[in-house]
């Protein structure tokens, strides 16, 4: 496992600019992490060239955009994107006898889900069918890029490809057992983890979350041959905030998605041995659509206020304030958080070598208690405190992996609180 290596020094401004590229390799959808480096690449006249997933006929057939599609793609990225559906996964390829695993698992009740039987080789026959298809496609969007970048180039290629949840409506229910259940709708994550449709998102997520940062690498080897290019990506491996006052690291449970991140990060160190520039940045959580699922995961964004405070982003505190009920404060938004990451039950698993741990029910149901007693001290469920700090964080980050991609120093680093409130008081 990789070393805990935090950035603890804002990286010199980057030489980025007019004429240089930026390549996000992924689709944005809403606002989360990846709109903060689009930011600043758009601030310094960067060309932003992105991807699509592409998109699903109701036979299943992935295909490209539309061109409706396509002109909303292209306003929502603010540059062009290359339409080649660049979608990772294998869920939807046939396995040997024709079927996909999402027809597989079709009437398969979430009830069921220890007893459902996927061979290991099938799920590996589906991967490797949709490996090859990446891979063939990934090839006709670099040639495409190539062509698009004038010769001598800064390049920044950013990847933000992660989860793999297979598309299947069996799924959604177990999942928020897992992560939302208490009580008789608890579900142990690691009973889950070891079962067939465990070894499907296991094998689903490294796939979609960490080997396409391989094939991104291995396909843009001409790129290097003609322009300076540097990898960025997007991690997580927990993450320090303030707990009593001291910096400490901690993490959501259960993280499931926790072993493809740290592929990922394995697949940075081993582009680094090559003398590749790729760096994984680990970062805080957020509150974002697709987090939503991990009620809980915000707990951890309540002490940023107190490392907003140290830097003196008052304006950003009483944005926050804004948004409590009536006779609500910060400082007692952050003594509940504290309560909670101070609490044995969440300290009781809180160990980095072991990373990423299980689930327990006594754990689970503090951590949903805790998370609703604190969204309830925002005025209105809709405007809540987390999505003023998840934007703070998103852009923080961006400003971080933007810069330090510049001259990275290592293949990993961990962007923990304080040095995302230093850069949030930089941009000010």
């Amino acid at each position: 496992m990789t070393q805990f290596n935090a950035l603890r020094e804002l990286p010199v401004p980057a030489g980025f600019g007019k004429g240089d590229v930026l390549f996000l390799c992924g689709e944005l959808f809403g606002r989360g992490y990846a709109n903060g480096i689009v930011d600043e690449a758009r601030d310094k006249g960067m060309t932003i060239i992105g991807i699509t997933v592409g998109r699903h006929d109701t036979d299943g057939k992935l295909r490209a955009l539309t061109d409706e599609e396509l002109r909303l793609a292209e306003e929502n990225l603010g540059g062009k994107i290359i339409n080649i559906p660049l979608e990772a996964g294998f869920d939807m390829e046939p396995c040997s006898d024709g079927v996909s695993i999402v027809d597989k698992l079709k009437g398969v009740k979430p009830d069921d889900w220890s007893s459902v039987n996927l061979p290991k080789e099938e799920i590996e026959y589906a991967r490797n069918r949709g490996t090859q298809r990446f891979k063939e496609n990934l090839s006709t969007v670099i040639a495409e890029l190539e062509g698009l970048i004038p010769e001598k180039t800064n390049v920044l290629v950013v990847h933000t490809m992660a989860g793999g949840i297979p598309r299947t409506r069996v799924f959604m229910p177990i999942l928020n057992r897992l992560f939302k259940g208490a009580g008789e709708r608890f579900l142990s994550s690691e009973a889950f983890w070891g079962s067939d449709l465990g070894e499907l998102c296991r094998v689903s997520f490294d796939e979609v979350t960490a080997d396409t940062y391989s094939y991104l690498i291995e396909a843009t080897a001409s790129l290097r041959e003609k322009h300076s290019v540097r990898y960025a990506a997007f991690g997580y491996h927990g993450c320090e905030v303030l707990v009593d006052g001291k910096y400490t690291w901690q993490s959501y449970t259960p993280y499931l998605q926790g072993w493809a991140k740290i592929r990922l990060e394995d697949v940075a160190a081993a582009a680094w041995e090559k003398g590749i520039k790729a760096s994984v940045y680990n970062c805080p959580e957020i509150q974002t659509n697709s987090s939503a699922l991990f009620l809980g995961v915000e707990l951890s964004l309540y002490p940023l206020l107190d490392s907003l405070k140290q830097e003196g982003l008052e304006e950003l505190r009483a944005e926050c304030q804004e948004l409590l009920q009536d006779g609500e404060t910060l400082e007692s938004v952050v003594e509940k958080a504290n309560a909670y990451l101070s609490s044995p039950l969440v300290t009781a698993t809180r160990d980095f070598a072991s990373w990423p741990q299980h689930n327990s029910p006594e754990q689970q149901e503090f951590m949903l208690d805790c998370s609703a007693q604190l969204l309830a001290m925002n005025k209105s469920p809709k405007d809540i405190v987390c999505a003023v700090l998840s934007r703070g964080v998103f852009q923080g980050v961006g400003y971080l992996m933007f810069n330090s991609s510049w001259e990275p120093k290592a293949p990993v680093f961990w962007l923990n609180h304080d040095i995302i409130a230093k850069a949030l008081a930089t941009k000010k």
